[in-house]
């Protein structure tokens, strides 16, 4: 197979360094938060020097909270250890170009230590350390990220001014896979699915979906972690086109009381020879006793799990009766109302999970699915009976309702701790917490309506 178009090797950079058609390379990596966060280096000194050694940065970019704010309970990163480098190591098989930003390259980095050693609590070492287990079991993971997002003819800036009230959504009503009014995006749209295309990914489509100026753009199924890594250049990349057109657009889970932005994600795994191990033609079903094991493994951990599916405050607000985000802890054939979806057949079956929201950080939720599975398949787990009909209402166990709930759960999980580690769960319920105090601090807009004069 020849290069993907919009992927670069170290050679071709040099040549386009050379050619002074390349200035500036990014050298980033996903954050806590989800967000691509890094450095612009000057092409020059990217090739003669941070290519072999990568290039540092302050730990305390994996010790913040959303707005950048240094925060305490954090091992790695404080005060009284100096907050002092890690190092951003790049990883060139994601090296490529991004269309949308003049003379620029992007790379994604993994995060290590001065020493060397990784830093565990990165996202992307999270994952890296699920996809070795796969390994040594000769499994490898496939993943697709289905993105949801809504559009608004503010900009950013203007919504920032507004408090992000009286915002105008881009349509004016359900636009659920309608061309009309889904046209009139359509030069924002292409631009963002042309963009992500010559950066190197494999764009499918786009459609419309239920709440007002609400998308999905498609992307083909990769290896986990190069779905990942696209996860985070693809959110970033949405942003800053949004913005080159006077527009906005919001991953967040809930943004109003209609439908949420989800995040479904589908998994399945594959021999290293390309073996669909998920697949069985002699079984009813067509399920392997691999991907029973695995499907009632994520099922056992969803709860104490979901704090990897739903980091945020307003993320639980999405988890409502009737509204295609689960809230039933239970898996069906092609049935969207539960939490684990199955669908497909032969190498294309997989397991859906509906529970992420448009803010999960990708890495920490494909790495719970790992997770969940692999205990699944450790401890030879049954699968139960698929649930038929409509799972809101079945009486099965729910999701948590809050993130101190979730928080909880993940705090007391064996499974979480021998997964990915006691520093990886400690540090990961410190930004929970963090979160959970600013939140029980703030006073809303909802409190002020309902009790500046009536109470």
């Amino acid at each position: 197979m020849g290069q993907t178009p919009g992927m670069l090797s170290q050679a071709d950079l040099e040549q386009l360094v050379a050619a002074g058609e390349i200035d500036t390379v990014i050298l980033a990596f996903c954050d806590m938060q989800g967000r691509l966060t890094g450095k612009r280096v000057s092409a020059r000194l990217f090739v003669e020097d941070t290519a072999e050694h990568g290039a540092e940065c302050c730990n305390y970019l994996l010790a913040v909270d959303v707005d950048m704010n240094t925060v305490d309970g954090y091992a790695m990163s404080s005060w009284e250890t100096g907050y002092g480098d890690m190092v951003m190591k790049p990883d060139f098989s994601t090296l490529r170009r991004l269309p949308w930003v003049p003379g620029t390259a992007l790379v994604m980095g993994d995060l290590e230590r001065v020493d060397g050693k990784p830093v565990t609590v990165a996202p992307r070492s999270i994952l890296n350390r699920q996809i070795d287990r796969l390994s040594e079991r000769g499994l490898v993971p496939y993943v697709g990220t289905e993105l949801e997002f809504m559009v608004f003819d503010d900009t950013y800036r203007e919504a920032w001014a507004k408090g992000y009230r009286h915002l105008t959504p881009a349509t004016d009503y359900n636009i659920d896979y309608a061309m009309l009014a889904s046209t009139r995006m359509e030069p924002l749209l292409r631009d963002i699915r042309l963009g992500m295309t010559g950066a190197g990914m494999y764009c499918e489509g786009v459609k419309g979906e239920c709440n007002l100026g609400q998308q999905e753009i498609a992307f083909r199924y990769d290896h986990a972690r190069t779905t990942c890594d696209n996860h985070t250049i693809y959110k970033n990349g949405a942003k800053e086109i949004a913005d080159q057109h006077g527009k906005s657009l919001t991953f967040m889970a809930k943004f109003d009381e209609r439908e949420g932005n989800s995040c479904h994600i589908h998994i399945s795994l594959r021999g290293e020879d390309g073996g669909a191990v998920f697949a069985d033609s002699d079984a009813a079903d067509g399920m392997s006793p691999m991907f029973r094991s695995f499907i009632a493994g994520q099922l056992a951990t969803l709860r104490e799990l979901t704090l990897f599916y739903a980091p945020n405050i307003n993320s639980y607000k999405r988890f409502a009766l009737g509204s295609f985000a689960p809230t039933a802890i239970a898996w069906g054939m092609d049935n969207r109302t539960c939490a684990l979806r199955v669908v497909g057949h032969g190498h294309g079956m997989r397991v859906e999970c509906r529970a992420p929201g448009g803010d999960v950080n990708q890495y920490l939720a494909v790495s719970a699915l790992i997770a969940g599975g692999l205990h699944g398949m450790e401890q030879e787990l049954e699968l139960p009976e698929a649930l038929e009909g409509n799972a809101y209402t079945s009486g099965a166990e729910c999701l948590p309702t809050t993130l101190r709930e979730a928080a909880t759960l993940f705090g007391e999980s064996a499974v979480a701790r021998a997964a990915f580690g006691d520093d990886v769960v400690e540090h990961y319920l410190n930004n929970a917490r963090i979160e959970l105090t600013a939140y029980d601090a703030a006073v809303t807009d909802w409190e002020k309506v309902r009790g500046f004069e009536r109470l």
